[in-house]
């Protein structure tokens, strides 16, 4: 007997702009946050012939709906006012998404998220659903100021998560905060794995002068301040170049120029949009990493970092001890604690390891089993198997 397929659709942001060979009427879409862990699950869920993902997403800057097949995957693009969707309480939505359902039929909702309303959409659309936590809002909430955005974001996720048949996050901390928070709320462990290239790294650390790298959004909430004021403390004593991956912020970049010397500013390179295989390549070379976040649940540059064989300078905050081994492949302090975070950075420096770019075999090869996308799209299957059943 012919086993059935699964078919799952993805209620998603997923970043179909960083797609390569896009169709034509969507080559001009500006790229957003390139979630990379959404592209490495649906690169694992394309080799297995018993799943089919349909991914359906919104966008405000197309002519028309607009529907695709890549690698076996059907994309269904809708065209979507980001005012009106917000301004329904995502009930537009609802009605779009409701409408591709009723022709995919699919046996299960993936929805990843609240940022954008999808937990909300799966509740109504009736159908088996699993939830995706990819910011912990209520968490962020107690650590850092949220944008007036983000706080109608954490009341959605107060409304929405209570509700779901089955909650996924990525981190140990999530689960018990989850567990603790929402009591009745069934929640699983699916830790979300950084791109393959990162792993393949050929590593040439620069150590003279020392080469630091720091990835992700500038801002309060991911210590971009701590970066640049520890590094200016530091500048007098050690020869070092920094390079800042990151999606542009030339209003926030501006502010923080004038908290340091120039000196300073003489040795950053700042680099914008890159593709995977291209920060992948920044970091073969990079001696370290540093992470000085206030709040993240999972950050993706750290588990790409610790996969790479980067040794990792971070603070000691949500998902971040899941993958920093201190003293085997990074050190960690107290999150916004700066005098600590300088003297990470020093230890790091006098490290044998770390001063050469170098981790601990061992430590590694763990952190890349537990960080493979294999485990990844196992744990996520698990999910769903888990939601069908109930």
């Amino acid at each position: 007997m012919t086993k059935k397929v699964l078919n799952v659709a993805w209620i998603s942001d997923f970043p179909v702009e960083w797609l390569p060979d896009l169709p034509e009427p969507l080559r001009a879409l500006p790229r957003r946050h390139p979630a990379t862990w959404e592209i490495v699950l649906l690169s694992e869920f394309e080799k297995d012939p018993a799943l089919h993902v349909q991914v359906i997403v919104l966008r405000r800057r197309i002519e028309r709906d607009f529907s695709f097949e890549r690698n076996g995957t059907m994309f269904h693009i809708l065209k979507a006012s980001s005012a009106w969707r917000v301004g329904t309480l995502f009930w537009l939505d609802t009605f779009l998404i409701r409408r591709v359902c009723r022709k995919i039929q699919p046996d299960l909702i993936h929805a990843w998220g609240n940022e954008s309303g999808a937990a909300l959409v799966a509740h109504r659309l009736g159908y088996p659903y699993v939830v995706t936590v990819q910011g912990l809002f209520a968490w962020y909430k107690e650590k850092v100021p949220l944008s007036f955005y983000l706080h109608f974001v954490e009341l959605w996720e107060r409304i929405s998560l209570p509700r779901a048949p089955l909650v996924t996050t990525e981190a140990t901390f999530a689960v018990q905060f989850l567990k603790e928070r929402y009591p009745r709320l069934r929640v699983q462990q699916a830790e979300e794995a950084p791109n393959p290239a990162f792993s393949q790294v050929t590593r040439r650390p620069q150590i003279n002068p020392i080469h630091f790298i720091s990835i992700g959004t500038l801002g309060f909430p991911k210590g971009t301040d701590l970066l640049f004021n520890a590094l200016d403390q530091l500048a007098a004593e050690m020869s070092f170049k920094l390079t800042v991956i990151s999606g542009p912020n030339k209003q926030y970049l501006e502010s923080l120029r004038s908290t340091v010397s120039e000196a300073l500013w003489q040795r950053v390179e700042f680099k914008h949009h890159l593709l995977p295989h291209e920060v992948a390549r920044e970091l073969a070379s990079s001696t370290m990493l540093l992470l000085p976040t206030r709040a993240d649940t999972g950050p993706t540059a750290v588990k790409e970092a610790v996969v790479a064989g980067v040794p990792v300078v971070a603070s000691n905050v949500g998902g971040v001890p899941d993958y920093v081994v201190p003293g085997k492949n990074g050190l960690m302090f107290p999150p916004g604690d700066l005098p600590n975070f300088i003297q990470a950075i020093r230890s790091a420096c006098a490290h044998p390891l770390f001063s050469r770019g170098l981790v601990e075999a061992e430590t590694l090869a763990q952190m890349r089993a537990y960080l493979s996308p294999q485990r990844m799209a196992k744990g996520f299957l698990a999910a769903y198997q888990t939601a069908l059943a109930a």
